[in-house]
């Protein structure tokens, strides 16, 4: 194990091995974009950490001691390797595809129509798009990005509200054939559709104040789905308002409940230093949300 505490200062490690490089303390400042006195101040440090003369001076020529030759050998491999590192370690980073994870429903509805402008404004980008129910864990070499509807609880990570989008009850108005009886009671019995792994038309009502069991019958779908299977009259579906605007307003949907809770669709990302394919994605996506008509969108100044 390295003992740190012996390790010299990296800065004046540098500056030797730059003028052991360049062969000039005014070419190794240049290089590093220091001045010259900065550059000879490092080695002097670094002599005296070590205890040991690096080079000997004769007016403006410098030349290197034998133990200065021998440090900056070692110096010179040391530092080709973390640059070797580094570069592989970008270079994986500036290629990796951006992998970004959302909800079947939202993806197919919202995001991939509109996919085709970031594509025009970002050609190089590889994208994944990973349409899940399940909170996929945003780590680094795995998700980057996260669009999730909620309230904004995110622990540990930057959520950032893009879009106001409360929930509601709809269905096709054929399925009810008039005002519901009842209330939201009466909800119960009726069929519903789900989205897989999704649990939400129970939660739903038993934020309403509904106890009973849905006893009308549940259809499971991916999420994509549930809004064809609604439109066809086949059960109720809780979605987000944003979601089915269009439908609402052409009539093929009509809304059954709205929840009160202020909830939108948030974007959710790791706190720290964004690679640059994740920035533009991050920017891109708060600009169409500020586009939508009727939304009312979150300046992110991301």
């Amino acid at each position: 194990m390295m003992d740190w505490r012996d390790m010299p200062p990296l800065s004046a490690l540098r500056a030797f091995s730059a003028v052991a490089e360049s062969g000039s303390v005014v070419a190794a400042a240049a290089r590093l974009g220091v001045t010259h006195a900065a550059i000879s101040q490092q080695i002097r440090v670094l002599e005296k950490a070590l205890d040991l003369p690096l080079v000997s001076r004769a007016g403006r020529k410098i030349e290197l001691t034998e133990d200065g030759r021998q440090l900056a050998h070692g110096l010179g491999l040391g530092f080709a390797e973390i640059l070797r590192s580094v570069s592989a370690l970008t270079e994986a980073q500036r290629t990796r595809p951006l992998q970004v994870t959302t909800t079947a429903m939202f993806a197919s509805t919202w995001l991939v129509p509109r996919l085709g402008s970031f594509r025009m404004a970002n050609p190089g980008v590889d994208l994944v798009l990973d349409p899940s129910p399940v909170l996929r864990p945003l780590e680094p070499g795995g998700f980057d990005v996260a669009i999730r509807h909620g309230t904004g609880d995110f622990p540990g990570l930057d959520a950032r509200k893009l879009m106001d989008a409360p929930l509601v009850v709809v269905a096709a108005p054929d399925l009810l054939n008039g005002p519901l009886d009842g209330g939201p009671d009466a909800l119960a019995g009726l069929p519903w559709l789900s989205e897989l792994e999704q649990n939400e038309a129970s939660l739903f009502l038993s934020r309403q104040g509904v106890a009973k069991a849905l006893s009308g019958g549940v259809i499971h779908l991916p999420g994509n789905l549930v809004l064809d299977a609604a439109r066809n009259g086949y059960g109720l579906a809780v979605v987000t308002e944003v979601l089915v605007a269009a439908d609402i307003a052409s009539g093929n949907l009509r809304v059954v409940l709205r929840d009160q809770t202020d909830r939108g669709y948030y974007l959710v990302t790791r706190p720290g230093v964004q690679r640059p394919a994740l920035r533009a994605f991050c920017r891109w996506l708060t600009a169409e949300a500020k586009r939508e008509p009727g939304l009312n969108a979150a300046a992110l100044g991301v």
